[in-house]
Parts: C-alpha cells; sequence; structure tokens
C-alpha cells in the first residue's frame, strides 16, 4: 500500500469502478458516426445510455462531440 492509503479507500474505489450510470441524452442525430452505434438514434426523443463509472468522462466528450446534449445522469442502482 502507498503512504496514507487505507484497505478502505481501496475498496470503495473498486466498488465505485463497477458501478453503472444511466445518461439521458437529447439532440443526437443519426449519421455517419451515430450509425456504428450498437443502438439506434432517433430525433423525436431522449434516449438512456448506459455508461461504466470509469468511462463517464470519455462518453460525455463523445455525445457532445455528436451534437448531443446530457439532460440527465443517474446511478443504474437507484
Amino acid at each position: 500500500m502507498m503512504l496514507g492509503q487505507s484497505a478502505l479507500t481501496r475498496a470503495s474505489s473498486s466498488s465505485l469502478d463497477s458501478r453503472i450510470f444511466v445518461y439521458e441524452v437529447e439532440g443526437l442525430r443519426q449519421n455517419d458516426q451515430t450509425s456504428n452505434n450498437s443502438y439506434p438514434v432517433r430525433n423525436s426523443s431522449n434516449i438512456l445510455i448506459q455508461v461504466p463509472y470509469n468511462r463517464m468522462n470519455d462518453e460525455m466528450r463523445r455525445i457532445t462531440r455528436l451534437g448531443g446534449r446530457i439532460v440527465g445522469i443517474r446511478s443504474l442502482s437507484e
């Protein structure tokens, strides 16, 4: 263990890494990039995307790059 790091901190960190969050996204449009997704994109409503904790920042950047806007984030366990 590193100086100042406790076993409790390590355990809570690993349980946090396994958590899944749900992003509610509006404004995504079907285009060449979104066609590669494993889910269809509809213009008419919001979509929900499940994101592991360790990918949250990358997914936020990707959604913004594709023209979407995150309107809500919640834990899947809620």
